[in-house]
């Protein structure tokens, strides 16, 4: 019977953690460097028929004006004023009748000058992953523009190549700061994504009918 003493415990879990962290750094170097060259400032963008919008909270847990709404709301709005996109396509979540994000941003936009009719909703983009796939699958959309911050664009557009779209992605950022927490996060979110894709082969929660966008 082997022995199992405390330092080979330590050693072992030494050695774990080493890994992890190399396959942390590894797979967060090839989600960055395989991106970085398809993400660009609103004016300088290429223009596409549909902006992918992905959701967040229009407000923070404190209950204050989420910045990264706001940031979001402004890049789609300021890509349709210059004819970057014709479309905007906003994908979130919709999990109670108290919170939609489709329906903030829909009426965000609209506050922004932005018609209706140019704007259709995804309730199901529950996830990066969800709303990038959806937006192939569900929408019909292979060419298209993301808008989102620039840390999320790496990981939105390296989910979207994935799946061979012609995608590139818009920083909506103002130059603020993004927060430990939150770049943590982000940086264990493109691991999870090389997972999704290349391990799990994770789909979308929710697919249902085609739907046509009025383009």
């Amino acid at each position: 019977m082997i022995k199992i003493t405390a330092k080979k415990l330590i050693r072992l879990g030494f050695w774990i953690a080493i890994t992890l962290f190399l396959f942390v750094l590894v797979t967060n170097i090839w989600v960055v460097q395989s991106t970085k060259d398809l993400i660009y400032d609103p004016l300088l963008v290429p223009s596409n028929e549909v902006a992918l919008v992905l959701g967040t909270s229009k407000r923070t847990t404190e209950g204050k004006p989420n910045r990264f709404f706001v940031e979001r709301m402004d890049a789609a709005a300021l890509l349709h004023a210059d004819e970057k996109v014709k479309h905007i396509l906003v994908s979130g979540d919709n999990r109670t009748k108290y919170y939609n994000e489709p329906r903030d941003m829909l009426q965000a936009l609209g506050d922004l000058n932005i018609p209706e009719e140019d704007i259709s909703l995804d309730f199901a983009g529950l996830r990066t992953l969800d709303s990038v796939v959806r937006c192939r699958e569900v929408f019909g959309q292979d060419n298209i523009t993301i808008v989102t911050q620039e840390f999320h664009c790496y990981r939105s557009l390296f989910i979207a190549r994935y799946f061979e779209m012609d995608a590139v992605a818009v920083s909506a950022d103002d130059g603020g700061p993004v927060g430990n927490m939150l770049a943590l996060r982000e940086v264990l979110a493109r691991t999870v994504a090389v997972l999704d894709l290349y391990v799990l082969q994770r789909k979308p929660k929710y697919m249902g009918e085609k739907i046509e966008l009025p383009i």
